[in-house]
């Protein structure tokens, strides 16, 4: 009677978990699987005549010595570790303060979210906008009317690099705030009075209490912030184009090239991989280093 009792439980178990599961394989898993297959073949759509030929690791040799694939790599974990860092920064800010106890506290976390909520594709045009070099709106509030003074953000490769690092920072800035926030909130009140009494400043409740004790959660926002950064694409398409001269073309935007304006479905996966193992061994690191050192500090 008891092992049918426990039989059961753990077939409807089972029952729940399946559905997840077939979704994470379905659309998770297979992707992924059929990006490698595809990666190791010879696939060219404007030359169907060619067949689909089986080529091993050759597209990923011919990546190794692509200087635009290089150049895109660069560009992106530039753009990847700036993001990063300066989304963590404010974020942490922006946890900070809304953390804190005041009339309309429930407004500004709701008016803090709104960037993160509006899609990407639109907040991308609005930046377009605002840098754009005849009537944009970053021209105006610097210069004024004198449009002889105005600068050309988007058509200078350093301008247009730093505009897509400050429109990709304004709107998840709070996404890692929310995340930031979440492990402030866990923290006890009581750990905060202890340390007024004792007499410690500020500063050294910030540093003694505050940040370490959030570190989980800051390493949580490092890594969806650093893999959704390495996937970056929407971005640099509405925004650049990838120019001036490649400046802005991160290695997303370059796959999507080769596969849909150059019709090199091979190589492009070959791209699309690449990205995937990069991503997956930065998060490796980051949860070795940083969850080592957690670990370390709290055993």
């Amino acid at each position: 009677m008891r092992l049918s009792l426990v039989n059961r439980e753990k077939l409807f178990a089972a029952s729940l978990l399946t559905p997840c599961f077939l979704f994470v394989v379905l659309f998770a898993f297979y992707p992924i699987i059929y990006s490698c297959y595809l990666s190791m073949h010879k696939i060219i759509l404007s030359l169907p005549y060619l067949g689909q030929p089986f080529v091993g690791f050759e597209n990923y040799k011919e990546l190794l010595n692509d200087t635009h694939a290089y150049s895109s790599l660069i560009n992106t974990l530039i753009f990847v570790f700036t993001t990063t860092f300066f989304e963590i920064l404010f974020g942490l800010v922006i946890a900070l303060v809304i953390n804190k106890h005041f009339r309309g506290r429930g407004v500004v976390r709701a008016a803090i979210l709104v960037p993160w909520a509006i899609p990407t594709v639109v907040s991308s045009q609005m930046w377009r906008f605002m840098f754009n070099d005849k009537y944009g709106l970053v021209n105006y509030l610097l210069y004024g009317a004198d449009t002889s003074a105005y600068t050309a953000w988007l058509a200078s490769p350093e301008m247009a690099f730093a505009a897509i690092i400050a429109a990709d920072v304004w709107k998840t800035s709070s996404f890692a705030g929310l995340l930031i926030l979440a492990g402030l909130q866990l923290i006890p009140d009581d750990l905060y009075e202890a340390a007024k009494i004792d007499g410690a400043s500020a500063w050294q409740q910030f540093t003694k209490i505050t940040l370490p004790l959030i570190k989980p959660a800051i390493l949580i926002a490092l890594l969806f912030r650093t893999m959704d950064a390495f996937r970056v694409f929407d971005l640099v398409f509405v925004m650049t184009q990838g120019g001036p001269a490649d400046a802005t073309n991160v290695l997303q935007f370059y796959g999507y090239k080769k596969i849909f304006a150059e019709g090199m479905m091979g190589y492009g996966s070959t791209i699309s991989v690449m990205v995937f193992f990069v991503t997956l061994i930065i998060s490796l690191v980051y949860i070795k280093v940083i969850g080592t050192r957690l670990f370390q500090e709290r055993g």
